[in-house]
């Protein structure tokens, strides 16, 4: 019986594509059967924000909510897949105007799903929110928003405005998300991150399935 669920969560491996500047996840033995050990152990080397994870409020702020505070509630429940078609690359008001009124929790699926289906790996040029896109969102009443790419925003300044913008007004940014099996639509998104006690970041599973209970289909 195939599955209800649709994974969108990246998986961990060697070579996987990692931000800039972040740790690069690797994997060693530590007992293998193979080697006469009476089970298999492994040790993983990974940042708080290695593939699909979750960006809480302390990822930018001190004093924000950690990652092992987060509502449970928020990262869980609908949420509304959205294909959005970048203009050179960011996302405004005008690509997000079809957004489905209601939603609290948004999924953007763009361009970056169908580059990585072929390679996983990344690429400097890839689409993400403006400034004025998440402020769009977040005046819709949207709490959560989650994108396939390992970064909501590219700003070469480091200052990180569409960070602010989310996080600083209590909505929560999912990233590193594979999106391109998931057709546009409504869903139910299941997104659990590891609880880091004061974590600034969370490696996540995220998982949708259709409200209607029927397997996702890509479109």
């Amino acid at each position: 019986m195939p599955s209800r669920y649709l994974d969108i969560s990246m998986p961990l491996l060697a070579g996987m594509p990692s931000f800039p500047g972040d740790p690069e996840f690797a994997s060693a033995p530590v007992r293998r059967i193979a080697r006469g050990d009476p089970y298999n152990l492994s040790q993983l080397t990974l940042g708080t924000h290695t593939g699909t994870h979750v960006d809480p409020p302390r990822h930018f702020d001190d004093r924000g909510l950690p990652t092992d505070r987060l509502d449970l509630d928020l990262l869980n429940g609908p949420c509304g897949v959205v294909r959005a078609r970048a203009d050179h690359g960011t996302l405004g008001p005008r690509e997000l105007a079809g957004l489905p009124k209601g939603l609290e929790r948004v999924l953007l699926r763009t361009s970056n799903s169908e580059r990585w289906s072929r390679a996983l790996e990344f690429f400097p040029e890839f689409d993400c929110l403006s400034l004025e896109g998440a402020r769009f969102l977040r005046e819709r009443g949207v709490r959560l928003v989650g994108i396939d790419a390992l970064s909501v925003e590219s700003d070469p300044s480091g200052r990180f405005p569409v960070h602010h913008e989310l996080l600083s007004h209590g909505t929560v940014i999912v990233e590193g998300l594979l999106l391109a099996e998931a057709a546009e639509g409504r869903y139910e998104l299941s997104c659990l991150p590891l609880r880091l006690r004061d974590g600034d970041g969370g490696p996540a599973r995220a998982a949708l399935r259709r409200q209607d209970d029927e397997t996702p289909s890509p479109s």
